[in-house]
């Protein structure tokens, strides 16, 4: 099998738990413990993952990070392990696949109509104005997107696209924003970034114009800062809060560590918030104020402004 018939075909053990967000170390213990994944070998005896397991691997993590034993669910199928996970509430906004203008919205993606798309997401932009236009819209559909992917229904590179369209949609719509309410010296300073574990960043772009609206003064690292680098920035940038999004592949364990570490180096003047699918898992962990869905976005700025207004009094 020549090298681009493999590529194009399986996945390396680095990439499946990159993906995925299941380490190495657990998907050799499932291997001997459950005979799944079943990975070929290539010619140098590396583990070899084929696409259908790999997307039967992101909904097992999936109900592993809802609190699901993996002795319970390991012997499913795919079909069976996402009708779970679609019935399972995981904290975020939900999709509504019935919803037509999210179904056509999916289409399009499939279709590799982004001009449309684009097209179609400028037009609900002014119509609904951005706070809609976010919670409305683009929370719901990125969610769909992603349980689509998840399941096999998305290649990686269609959700590629539609990631690409969405972060430059939602950066003009961030600026165009920042113009209207953004001052330079206003409150709260807020630092946006992800830690080095997490890749994914459409939900800072959220967070943000959201942060935006309410006219926080907002400073995007963008994602896989690493920790030590993260309470440098604060410091320099004299940030008020630091606001961490965590998806799905990462486990509601590793959200809790990175916050309590980072919160722990940036001491009590900084406060840490963090959002995503699995910082709602972490919820009782780390606490309600701490962890905000984007529907809490404008309570929380609102909460701090009050709080340190009366400090400052």
């Amino acid at each position: 099998m020549s090298q681009a018939q493999t590529t194009a075909v399986f996945s390396s053990i680095s990439d499946v738990e990159r993906d995925t967000g299941v380490p190495k170390e657990t998907l050799r213990v499932w291997e001997r413990r459950y005979n799944f994944p079943q990975p070929q070998r290539d010619a140098n005896g590396e583990r070899l993952y084929p696409l259908d397991q790999v997307a039967r691997l992101r909904v097992v993590k999936r109900l592993l990070d809802m609190g699901y034993r993996p002795g319970k669910i390991m012997h499913l199928d795919t079909e069976e392990l996402s009708s779970m996970a679609s019935k399972s509430g995981t904290g975020t906004i939900a999709a509504d696949a019935d919803d037509p203008v999210l179904r056509q919205c999916l289409v399009m993606i499939k279709a590799h109509q982004m001009h449309e798309l684009r097209q179609k997401m400028a037009q609900a932009l002014l119509q609904l104005g951005l706070r809609r236009f976010v919670l409305e819209l683009v929370a719901p559909l990125t969610t769909l997107v992603g349980d689509t992917w998840a399941t096999g229904g998305l290649a990686i590179f269609e959700e590629h696209l539609f990631a690409e369209l969405l972060q430059s949609v939602m950066r003009n719509a961030i600026f165009a924003a920042n113009q209207q309410t953004g001052q330079i010296d206003a409150a709260p300073r807020i630092l946006l970034t992800t830690v080095p574990q997490e890749r994914h960043g459409l939900g800072l772009l959220m967070a943000e114009a959201l942060f935006a609206l309410e006219g926080a003064h907002c400073v995007s690292l963008g994602v896989q800062t690493p920790l030590a680098d993260i309470v440098e920035a604060a410091r320099v940038q004299r940030a008020d809060i630091v606001a961490l999004s965590f998806s799905s592949v990462m486990s509601p364990r590793a959200a809790v560590d990175n916050v309590v570490e980072l919160q722990n180096r940036l001491g009590e003047s900084v406060q840490v918030w963090a959002g995503g699918s699995c910082a709602a898992l972490a919820r009782r962990q780390l606490g309600p104020n701490r962890v905000l869905d984007l529907h809490d976005i404008d309570a929380a700025v609102a909460r701090w402004r009050t709080q340190n207004s009366a400090l400052s009094a």
